[in-house]
């Protein structure tokens, strides 16, 4: 069984070369690393030659992409692996030692497998994001999606959603699947794996989540305006409008009507609705940015259902 290994970058080399150097400390070693990078970023490419020719390992090479956006990567990603095994990892995450020896066993474990993911320790703000969840990686009938990969606990299960730094599939069950174009974003394209997993799980491929499978994950700078720890509208927008056009071609006609209700009137503290929107002001957010978020969001959901109901 075949692994390739597959890392979106776009001008981060030091973070690349922290992510390269830990798959390269594998006890099962990948069978490529096909590293995705943007014609532009000198920098990255020049380093991922600089590291194969030194260490004299052919199966690190560079796979280029000339479209912004993770989406274009990680479609680059696959139509250019060889592997019966796609990995995805972030460039700013480094796998632990046994990341891939326990992709193999569980996929060689389970014919049936199509998805296999973990958990991502966060490293952020000078300590770890704690936490103890056991859901995780679900999305309710009515499209109240929950992460919690970063926190996940438990023994390993079925989910319908892995997360982006830390997931892998079987090449037969991604098929003619393809991470989905229309997202919005010039860089980070939030919510793109939850479409693509979804896609699977819609193709009859069970996926599954294990808090075992470990990756230490370092959030860095993004290449975009999606900036963490600030608003932007445009950034704000493009998330917003990736989700609601996810849930209104995933859910069935009863869940979209309901998810319209539940985002436009209770939503998450990330995508608030107009009453969180006013429990995020009352709790100390400014009051404007809370309500403006609410009207994005209600914007984004008009653009999606257009998109969605072409």
């Amino acid at each position: 069984m075949n692994v390739s290994v597959i890392v979106p970058t776009y001008r981060r080399q030091a973070d690349l070369a922290r992510c390269i150097a830990a798959l390269g400390e594998q006890q099962r070693a990948a069978d490529e690393i096909v590293v995705i990078a943007r014609p532009e970023d000198r920098e990255a490419i020049e380093w991922v030659e600089a590291y194969a020719a030194a260490t004299v390992d052919a199966r690190v090479r560079v796979a280029l992409v000339h479209q912004p956006g993770v989406v274009a990567a990680y479609n680059r990603g696959v139509e250019s692996a060889t592997g019966d095994i796609l990995c995805f990892v972030d460039d700013d995450a480094a796998p632990h030692a046994d990341w891939i020896a326990r992709i193999v066993h569980a996929f060689e474990q389970d014919a049936a497998l199509g998805g296999f993911g973990g958990r991502d320790i966060v490293h952020e703000r000078g300590g770890i994001l704690e936490g103890n969840k056991l859901v995780v990686g679900v999305v309710s009938w009515y499209g109240r999606a929950v992460g919690n990969h970063h926190i996940g606990q438990g023994g390993a299960r079925k989910v319908q959603i892995l997360k982006a730094v830390n997931m892998a599939f079987r090449r037969e069950a991604i098929g003619p699947v393809r991470f989905d174009s229309r997202l919005r974003g010039n860089g980070a394209q939030v919510h793109c794996e939850m479409a693509f997993c979804l896609d699977i799980v819609r193709r009859g491929w069970p996926i599954v989540y294990d808090p075992m499978l470990l990756v230490e994950h370092y959030p860095a700078q993004r290449g975009d305006e999606d900036q963490r720890y600030t608003f932007n509208d445009t950034a704000f927008y493009n998330a917003s409008f990736n989700l609601r056009l996810i849930m209104c071609e995933h859910l069935p006609t009863f869940g979209k009507w309901a998810f319209v209700v539940y985002s436009s009137l209770i939503g998450n503290r990330a995508d608030p609705g107009l009453a969180r929107a006013l429990s995020l002001a009352l709790g100390g957010e400014n009051l404007t940015v809370a309500m403006r978020k609410w009207w994005v969001g209600l914007r984004a959901m008009r653009g999606a259902w257009q998109e969605a109901t072409r």
